[in-house]
């Protein structure tokens, strides 16, 4: 999977720099992903693509993007609050995920009046520390735009940090639930790619049976 706001980043791998593997493992790649397809220019997505031709012809390539359902709340996990609500809202996103670019870009879109972000780094653990940071950044916003602001999170960083974002009190604090969508591109659907997937995989399991019984 490529990172279409970052595919290749500093050229470097964790912890020096984005990457979690060479560029050359897509030598030894059956299938490319660009998620975040949809949040990039079509020339950006051709360069992308030019390079992995440079690594890698052919190789199918499909393209996702991170669909947003619907809010959640802390206090209420399974309420379900309709995209709508974001209109004419301030919001302070708080991620430590991979993609914080992703996430603000997806707040702006549902109609947010103004978006401002902290970003921590991917897999941070939010501590009592922080949470006086985005209580400060959240009162800033309040006195500025006189609005109280909406704290939103991703539903990962909820699942990892589900005490500390309940001592965020007075603001409230959404939750954004997502779902990984298949863009249809160059005729290319999620049903060709599992199709395809279920291929590779019968592929590679008869070539491992027929390794073993040869080798026995």
């Amino acid at each position: 999977m490529v990172n279409a706001l970052m595919p290749w980043g500093n050229g470097w791998l964790l912890p020096l720099g984005p990457l979690r593997e060479p560029l050359s493992a897509l030598l030894l790649a059956d299938i490319v992903i660009i998620h975040h397809a949809d949040l990039i220019s079509e020339q950006n997505l051709y360069n992308i693509q030019s390079t992995i031709r440079e690594m890698k012809d052919p190789l199918p390539v499909f393209f996702t993007r991170m669909a947003p359902c619907y809010f959640a709340t802390v206090e209420e996990i399974d309420t379900r609050i309709p995209l709508t609500a974001a209109q004419g809202k301030i919001f302070l996103c708080v991620s430590a995920i991979g993609s914080p670019d992703g996430f603000v870009n997806c707040i702006e879109k549902l109609g947010a009046l103004y978006v401002d972000g902290i970003d921590f780094s991917d897999h941070h653990m939010i501590q009592a520390k922080d949470v006086n940071w985005i209580k400060d950044i959240s009162n800033q916003l309040w006195n500025k735009h006189g609005v109280k602001p909406v704290i939103v999170v991703t539903k990962k960083n909820y699942d990892r940090d589900q005490e500390s974002l309940r001592g965020l009190h007075p603001f409230d604090v959404f939750i954004l639930c997502s779902r990984l969508e298949f863009l249809l591109r160059k005729g290319r659907s999620e049903t060709d790619f599992k199709k395809l997937v279920e291929q590779l995989l019968e592929m590679k399991t008869k070539k491992l049976s027929d390794s073993f019984y040869a080798g026995g």
